[in-house]
């Protein structure tokens, strides 16, 4: 389409469609550029015919051009023994100036992260120019999670950039292996792409290639032509334009996604001021430009609302990841739960999750496991354990439960007696 391209819009109501849509080209006609032709869900409509009076009284139809409901009068185009109507006079003039028109009203594009524990939260998906901070506590695998989005990305056949401040490259490919996801082949077409901004703290870099093993020295065979080495990440000018390269380079406007690991390690290298800016910079260009969607990792190292948890006004979505110790006695639990996401409704319900190699993230009820195991399985359960379901104590995400054993003093549990069930 000229100037207007439906074609990459799913409905609302079908977030996880995220292939292009259909559009339907008028009938050619001589007098096309004049006026628009056909549409197959263009109604014919009759002034003289009451009852179509009536339902247009209260079904207001929708713009034959954009989809969008006729909320203000209408402005009207005969064609043939058509009239179509349109929700203003843009409608109407686009209308006549392109050979397509958009099938269904789009909106805001939302897609499926294509994570199950995620998904099963976000009924309508997200939006896809969404900036959103993954908040987690030490040991709750917010790597993973990051792993897993790009490795869904990649399946949908939309391409990925994965930012990363903790680890080398070959270490980002490991993270893939361990769950049983060949990435090889992705790296090999270039539909995943490396941002390092890491390797600038090793000296001598040729002396850590020497020392590799002949599996990492293959690794990084494929992983050296889709890497993109930041000198300097401390230098936001270099990060941006490095970011903005890899993405022009993979073709990322309206489709890909882009993970970064550590917003703490980032925040590390540079003032606070120009940290925030920065964030701030990324999610106009990248998410609000481009529509492309940013998860950055943050670990709560501490109870101070510092860079990059005090982002929340800033961000479109925050997901908590919590190590909570006060479901089972003496055993941390890993929840998630959505906090906010702008645009689409969102269940903030913590839910308890661990990662297996080949599915990724998996939710599971610890209390009803522990049911299955000291019942189902015959063992004992450890004395004074209950099956009743402790009340959770506030934490330092925002939201309650424990982040670890010394978050608070053990509560008293009452002895099982051998009756109860």
């Amino acid at each position: 389409m000229n100037g207007t391209d439906g074609s990459d819009a799913p409905h609302p109501d079908d977030p996880g469609s995220d292939d292009s849509e259909a559009v339907e080209s008028p009938p050619s006609d001589s007098g096309a550029s004049e006026s628009p032709a056909g549409d197959s869900d263009a109604k014919t409509r009759d002034s003289t015919d009451s009852d179509a009076s009536d339902s247009d009284a209260t079904d207001p139809g929708l713009c034959d051009f954009c989809r969008l409901p006729l909320s203000k009068g209408r402005e009207t185009l005969d064609h043939g023994d058509r009239t179509y109507e349109f929700c203003s006079g843009a409608c109407r003039d686009a209308m006549a100036e392109n050979d397509r028109v958009f099938t269904e009203y789009h909106g805001f594009r939302r897609i499926r992260t294509g994570v199950s524990g995620l998904d099963r939260f976000l009924p309508q998906g997200f939006p896809r120019n969404s900036f959103v901070l993954v908040s987690n506590d030490e040991g709750a695998r917010d790597d993973a999670l990051l792993t897993e989005l790009v490795w869904r990305t990649l399946e949908r056949g939309e391409p990925a950039v994965v930012i990363t401040f903790t680890q080398p490259p070959i270490s980002v490919v490991e993270g893939f292996l361990s769950l049983d996801w060949n990435v090889l082949p992705y790296l090999e077409s270039g539909q995943l792409h490396v941002l390092d901004c890491f390797t600038y703290r090793v000296s001598d870099r040729d002396r850590m290639f020497e020392r590799m093993n002949e599996w990492n020295r293959h690794i990084h065979r494929i992983t050296r032509g889709v890497t993109e080495t930041v000198r300097d990440p401390g230098d936001v000018s270099e990060l941006q334009n490095k970011l903005d390269s890899c993405l022009e380079a993979l073709g990322m406007s309206d489709r890909g996604f882009v993970a970064v690991d550590s917003l703490t390690e980032f925040g590390s290298l540079v003032q606070p001021i120009r940290a925030y800016d920065c964030v701030k910079d990324v999610r106009a260009d990248v998410c609000k430009g481009r529509f492309v969607p940013v998860f950055a990792g943050a670990t709560l190292a501490h109870e101070d609302q510092t860079f990059p948890h005090d982002l929340g006004y800033a961000v479109d979505g925050i997901v908590d990841m919590q190590m909570n110790g006060g479901i089972v006695d003496d055993t941390l639990i890993k929840r998630l739960r959505i906090r906010k996401m702008n645009g689409v409704l969102s269940i903030p319900e913590w839910v308890a999750y661990e990662f297996t190699a080949g599915k990724g993230l998996v939710t599971f009820d610890p209390i009803q496991e522990m049911r299955d195991t000291y019942e189902g399985g015959g063992r004992e359960r450890p004395r004074g354990q209950s099956h009743e379901r402790p009340r959770d104590r506030p934490g330092p995400n925002g939201g309650d439960g424990d982040t670890g054993p010394d978050s608070g003093p053990p509560r008293q549990q009452a002895e099982t007696r051998p009756d109860e069930g």
